[in-house]
Order: C-alpha cells, then sequence, then structure tokens
C-alpha cells in the first residue's frame, strides 16, 4: 500500500497539492478494490492483485494527463446522493449543493412544479425529486449525450423527472405541459476570455458547451431564461441561478428590468457572489 501511494505522489507531485494526492489514491484504490475507506485504512499492508495494480496504473497515467477523478471514475457525490457522471455533462460543484439546498428550505413544506433548465447530469433535478418530495419535476437540456446521463442518474434514484431535449435560446419552440412554482438554472456562464486562467482539467476535459458564452453576450443565457420566467413561473414563482461571481451585479440589474421582486444576490461559502433568487410578478 506505501508503495503505491509514494508512486501516486511521485507522478502527480508536479500537478496536484499532497492532500489532493491523497484524495484521489484513496478513491482510486476504493473503486478498484471495492473496500471501505475505513477497511483500507485498518489494512495498511493491503495486498493487491496483478489486475488491480493494473487498473491503478490506467488510472494514474490519467490523471496525469490532467483527467478529472470523477470522469476516469465515472462517478461523483452531490448533495449525499452518488451521480454518474462522463465528459458530456459538467462535473456536479459544491456551489451547486448550496443552490440546491436555498430551493429544498424554500419550499420543504410546500407542493408544485420545478424546472431545471440545462439539467447536464440532473444533480439538481434529481435531488430535488428526492428532497421535495410534493414536487413535480421537470428538466431540459439540449444535449441528448447529457440527457442520457441526466436519465441514468434519475432513474438510479428512483426518481421521477420527465426530461426533453430542448434548446433555452429558442424558447418559443418548447411545449411545456405546465406552468412552473420554481425555476432553476445553472448555465453557461464563463466568458471565452476567462479560459486562459482556467485549470486545464477544466477546459481539456468538461463540455464547453456547458461551460461558456461569448465575451460579447454573457449574460444570453440569462437573459432566455428570464424571459422564460416571465412566461411560465406562476404569481409568486420563484427563479433561482447560479451565476458567474462577476455577473452578480448585472444579473440583479436584468432581472429588476423585467419585473422581478425580492431579488436576493447570495454568496457561497467562500464568500464569491454565485446565487440568485427572485419572485416572479405577473404583469397586469
Amino acid at each position: 500500500m506505501q508503495e503505491l501511494k509514494k508512486k501516486f505522489s511521485d507522478r502527480l507531485v508536479d500537478f496536484y497539492s499532497e492532500k489532493e494526492i491523497l484524495s484521489l489514491f484513496s478513491q482510486s484504490v476504493q473503486q478498484v478494490t471495492g473496500c471501505s475507506k475505513a477497511v483500507l485504512l485498518a489494512n495498511p499492508d493491503f495486498s493487491f492483485s496483478e489486475e488491480q495494480e493494473k487498473r491503478l496504473e490506467a488510472i494514474l497515467t490519467r490523471l496525469e494527463a490532467m483527467e478529472p477523478i470523477q470522469y476516469i471514475l465515472g462517478e461523483c457525490e452531490f448533495y449525499g446522493l452518488s451521480f454518474c457522471v462522463n465528459p458530456s455533462v459538467l462535473i456536479p460543484r459544491p456551489e451547486t449543493e448550496e443552490l440546491v439546498e436555498w430551493i429544498i428550505l424554500d419550499h420543504s413544506e410546500k407542493n408544485g412544479n420545478l424546472l431545471d433548465i440545462g439539467t447536464g447530469s440532473g444533480c439538481i433535478a434529481v435531488a430535488a425529486g428526492k428532497f421535495l418530495k410534493s414536487f413535480s419535476i421537470s428538466a431540459i437540456d439540449l444535449s441528448g449525450a447529457a440527457l442520457a446521463v441526466a436519465k441514468k442518474n434519475a432513474e438510479m434514484h428512483n426518481c421521477r423527472v420527465q426530461f426533453m431535449q430542448a434548446d433555452i435560446l429558442k424558447a418559443d419552440n418548447i411545449d411545456f405541459d405546465n406552468d412552473f412554482d420554481v425555476i432553476v438554472s445553472n448555465p453557461p456562464y464563463v466568458c471565452e476570455w476567462e479560459k486562459e486562467r482556467m485549470s486545464q482539467n477544466v477546459v481539456g476535459y468538461e463540455p464547453h458547451l456547458a461551460l461558456f458564452v461569448p465575451d460579447d453576450d454573457s449574460l444570453v443565457f440569462y437573459k432566455a431564461i428570464a424571459l422564460l420566467g416571465k412566461e411560465r413561473l406562476k404569481e409568486g414563482g420563484k427563479l433561482y441561478w447560479e451565476i458567474n461571481e462577476g455577473l452578480g451585479k448585472e444579473c440583479v440589474t436584468l432581472l429588476a428590468s423585467l419585473g422581478y421582486r425580492d431579488i436576493a444576490l447570495r454568496k457561497d461559502i467562500s464568500g464569491r457572489d454565485r446565487m440568485i433568487r427572485a419572485i416572479n410578478t405577473k404583469t397586469k
């Protein structure tokens, strides 16, 4: 075990911190052996089979190429649930968990209809469906490959979600069955100019379709979602966004210009402007 741990450390030291390497090693060994972290910690002299060593070598090689461990293992944890992921979907982030927590706390004693726009892996829709038992959940995404992953995750968690392949930028073509009490979205919001300062394991592997927006139209998805909300959110319905930390004021201004009220800009656990909630008021 110690020899293998040293191999991971020696080969990944230029790419990751010591803490990150230990986590990558632990996750890799747990999946390959099927043993829990506790079992492995209790057996420091654990002996690997030849096949297990080959699999760990393959994982290490992919980690050296900066491929995210979530794609290598094909799974990640989100809001206490395990989700399947592959390069057709973004890897769920802790900030998005905070957004889901906000929605669940606001609606835990209510019922209604929720729409997740740009569902990706389905993490928001499925987590909401698991914890808001009285809500009907719908989700859309432009990518058929992403929807295949989302459907798999919904089935894995026995969560009923109505999925639809649709382009939010062509919202007039989307035929919804109901109006909504909640619309939530974590849309593409990273400007093209920001690529240069992003990690290779994001830019090189995660889907650009779900990440980037044009520098000259950074609010393109927020505009489309806000306009849809004016049409399909019920009176008093709530719109929730995850946002680019540099676009908080612009997003608030956009929502105010369209007549949304009680607009709340919230910081994440790291103190960055990352979430917005706004309430719809139907025009008379």
